[in-house]
């Protein structure tokens, strides 16, 4: 097994007209498992603005990094991977809740790397864009050994049902690597 890092961001999504209220901002949360070598990190907190009820946002979710230091380990290949829960606004239920269905990723390229070896995006394109109803895979490297570094700017896509009511949404996606 392999280091897993999870770095939790909230993602706030105004449907029609924002609360009085401003919401809290939300740290950042780490985990690490047993092989130590390879990290992932994340913006802490994103606000993607405003959707209307029926409508789409689309928003950056900032630049997300995998650093291998395992140096001479050979192959050292990862795998980062994305999820994502329902965004929920009060106390969620039937008309406060955007299923994780609507929430689309696509990682796009790398927009930097070092070191060597082979580095493959999830979904290069917004065509390619893919529902995170499921854990999908973001980007990956999969040949060769020595330090390397790899950033992306994933962007998100999410549909904003009919029939919800007028608030600020929260989710979280998470990226991990293994």
């Amino acid at each position: 097994m392999r280091l897993l890092a999870a770095l939790l961001g909230v993602i706030i999504i105004l449907v029609g007209a924002a609360p009085a209220e401003a919401a809290a901002p939300v740290g950042r949360t780490v985990q690490l498992a047993a092989t130590p070598g390879v990290d992932i990190t994340v913006p802490a907190t994103v606000n993607l603005g405003t959707a209307f009820v029926g409508g789409v946002l689309t928003g950056s979710l900032g630049r997300v990094e995998v650093t291998d230091f395992r140096g001479p380990v050979n192959p050292n290949t990862w795998v980062a991977t994305v999820s994502a829960t329902v965004f929920t606004t009060g106390g969620g239920g039937a008309q406060r809740t955007i299923s994780n269905a609507s929430v689309f990723y696509w990682s796009g390229p790398a927009v930097q790397s070092t070191g060597g070896g082979t580095l493959v995006p999830g979904q290069p394109t917004q065509a390619q864009a893919v529902a995170l109803n499921v854990t999908r895979q973001a980007f990956r490297k999969t040949s060769g050994n020595g330090n390397n570094r790899v950033a992306w700017n994933p962007s998100l896509r999410i549909v904003v049902p009919t029939g919800i009511v007028a608030g600020t949404y929260r989710g979280t996606i998470t990226h991990s690597v293994t």
